[in-house]
């Protein structure tokens, strides 16, 4: 995290932000970097899944349902991984500069 940087590392029950703010240097920091990293890897995990159940064309309709529900979970955790990761960025890039 950058030095005085607020960002959402995680929500509440109820889908409302939780803010860490620090230096990036800390234990808290540490732990949502750690928990960033377990997220990114289940990510890559169920898309192996995915490509499992999608070629599988005998994949039932509660199992495809159930894969997009994690899916969804999983791309949630992803956009607050980058999110926060842009946030920390000293100077982001959030669109394509002209040559």
């Amino acid at each position: 995290m950058g030095s005085g940087c607020t960002v959402p590392p995680r929500t509440t029950a109820d889908g409302k932000p939780c803010f860490l703010v620090g230096g990036g240097q800390g234990y808290l920091s540490r732990v949502a970097d750690d928990m960033e990293r377990v997220q990114l890897g289940m990510a890559l995990e169920l898309l192996g899944h995915a490509d499992d159940v999608l070629a599988d064309y005998g994949a039932t309709a509660a199992q495809l349902r159930y894969l997009s529900a994690r899916m969804a979970e999983s791309l949630r955790d992803v956009h607050r991984v980058a999110v926060s990761r842009g946030a920390r960025m000293a100077d982001p890039v959030l669109e394509p500069q002209p040559e």
